[in-house]
């Protein structure tokens, strides 16, 4: 680590100290050329994919969307919170587990709709109908049937 005060590049690690949620760690430094003590703090930087759209552009992945996606579609359904945002963070670990520097908007629905499917089933047609751009009432009725199957008949 570089000394901030006069450049020189031997420093030495005085002190070390994990933070309360253990995501960063405080590290207390010294220069070795100029005695100097300054402070720097470690974390992680999770690297997410690219996302994919449709249209073929790619984009930063954004937690925000993924979130919009859950509230809409589970506008005044009976799910608690707790329960949405461990769906979503399933889907964030699937997503920095993949291990691959690009990913599909595509895919990125479908384990939408499976999280969606186990929440509420009502919440899961809706998003379906705007995600696979249902056109008529046969669309909706398919799902719907869907959904009715017995479990040993769908696809979890």
């Amino acid at each position: 680590m570089r000394c901030p005060f006069c450049g020189a590049e031997d420093t030495s690690v005085i002190d070390s100290r994990e933070s309360e949620e253990g995501t960063r760690i405080r590290r207390r430094r010294r220069c070795m050329a100029c005695e100097k003590r300054f402070t720097t703090y470690e974390t992680i930087e999770l690297r997410f994919p690219q996302v994919i759209k449709q249209d073929g552009n790619r984009v930063e992945f954004d937690r925000n969307k993924l979130y919009t996606s859950f509230t809409r579609a589970l506008h005044k359904r009976p799910v608690p919170t707790e329960q949405v945002d461990a769906a979503m963070e399933r889907i964030v670990q699937k997503l920095l587990s993949t291990g691959v520097q690009e990913i599909t908007s595509r895919t990125i629905g479908e384990w939408v709709m499976q999280e969606l499917y186990i929440l509420d089933k009502v919440a899961y047609i809706r998003f379906a109908s705007v995600y696979r751009s249902f056109e008529d009432i046969g669309d909706f009725q398919e799902v719907i049937r869907e959904v009715q199957r017995p479990p040993s008949d769908s696809n979890e």
